[in-house]
C-alpha cells in the first residue's frame, strides 16, 4: 500500500502486517493512477491527468512510473490516456471500454475510435474492444467501465443495473445491457450477461456515494466485494459472484468510507504479477 509519508505512522498502527511504501500521491484511486501489468514483464503507464484535469494530480501522475520501478517492470510508454478503471479486460483479447471517458476530449483530443483500437492491440493484444457508451460529466470519472460491466471470465459478463428512476444511471445502464446481449468476443462468442442490480437503501445518503455491486475485486482465491446495508441487495449480490467464481472465497466488507469519495474497491487497487 503506497501511502504518505507524514502519514506512515498511523497506518503501521492502522494495518500491522500490511507492507506500507511511502510515496508522494494525491488521491488513493490507484486503478486509475497505477500502471496496467502485461505479459512479459512490461508495465503500461496511461498518462494519468486527473480525469481531464478534473483534480489536482501532479503527484498522481507519477504513481505509474514509481510502481514500475519498484517491480522492476519496464515502464512502457504511450501516447494514450486512459484510467484502468475505464478498462475491463477477459485475458483473451476483449475488452470493454466506455466512450464517454476514452474517446472524450479531455483524455483523447483528436483520437479516432480506430486508432484508439490499433493503440490497444500494440500495447495489451487487445483484438475486440466492446464500446458502452457510458455518460460523460455526472462523475469525475466521466463514466468508468468498472462501475458498468466485468468481465467474470472469458464470455461472461457481470452488468449493474441502476432501478432508480432519478439517478443519471438508469437509463444508461439499460442501454449498456442491449449492448452486451448483442456483443460477440475476440473469439466470436455471444457473451453471456448476468445482471448485478444496485441497492434499493443504503447507510450514507450524498449524491456521490458510489453505491454499486459491479466494483468488485478478484483476488488471489478470492472476490473481495462490497456491502451496503440493504439486506436483500446485498445477499442477492454476493450469491451472484459465488456463483461466477467459483472456488474462490466470496468477502463483502464495508467500504463506506470510499464510497463516500466517489469510488469502490476495484478503484483503489491494482494488481500486480508476483
Amino acid at each position: 500500500m503506497l501511502v504518505r509519508a507524514g502519514d506512515l505512522e498511523l497506518a503501521r498502527s492502522l494495518m500491522p502486517g500490511v507492507e506500507l511504501v511511502a510515496a508522494e500521491i494525491d488521491d488513493l484511486w490507484m486503478r486509475d493512477t497505477g500502471p496496467v501489468f502485461v505479459r512479459g514483464g512490461g508495465a503500461v503507464d496511461f498518462n494519468f491527468n486527473g480525469w481531464g484535469g478534473k483534480q489536482e494530480h501532479r503527484r498522481d501522475a507519477k504513481v505509474a512510473g514509481f510502481v514500475a520501478g519498484r517491480a522492476g517492470a519496464e515502464r512502457v510508454r504511450t501516447d494514450l490516456v486512459l484510467e484502468g478503471g475505464a478498462l475491463e479486460v477477459d485475458g483473451e483479447g476483449t475488452a470493454i471500454i466506455t466512450e464517454s471517458c476514452v474517446l472524450n476530449g479531455n483524455r483523447n483530443p483528436g483520437w479516432r475510435r480506430s486508432e484508439i483500437e490499433q493503440e490497444l492491440a500494440h500495447l495489451l493484444g487487445i483484438r475486440k474492444v466492446i464500446w458502452l457508451p457510458g455518460i460523460a460529466g455526472r462523475d469525475i470519472t466521466d463514466g468508468h467501465t468498472d462501475f458498468y460491466a466485468r468481465f467474470a471470465g472469458p464470455g461472461v459478463v457481470v452488468a449493474g443495473l441502476d432501478n432508480d428512476p432519478e439517478s443519471f444511471d438508469h437509463d444508461v445502464t439499460r442501454r449498456h445491457l442491449e449492448v452486451l446481449r448483442s456483443a460477440t468476443d475476440a473469439a466470436g462468442r455471444s457473451l453471456r450477461v448476468e445482471v448485478m442490480e444496485g441497492p434499493e437503501t443504503t447507510r450514507v445518503r450524498d449524491d456521490d456515494f458510489a453505491a454499486g455491486y459491479v466494483n468488485f475485486y478478484v483476488c488471489n482465491g478470492a472476490v473481495v466485494g462490497p456491502e451496503f446495508g440493504d439486506r436483500r441487495a446485498d445477499a442477492a449480490a454476493k450469491a451472484t459472484m459465488e456463483w461466477l467464481f467459483p472456488g474462490r472465497t466470496v468477502v463483502q466488507i464495508d467500504i463506506d468510507g470510499i464510497a463516500s469519495g466517489g469510488g469502490g474497491i476495484h478503484c483503489t487497487t491494482q494488481q500486480e504479477p508476483k
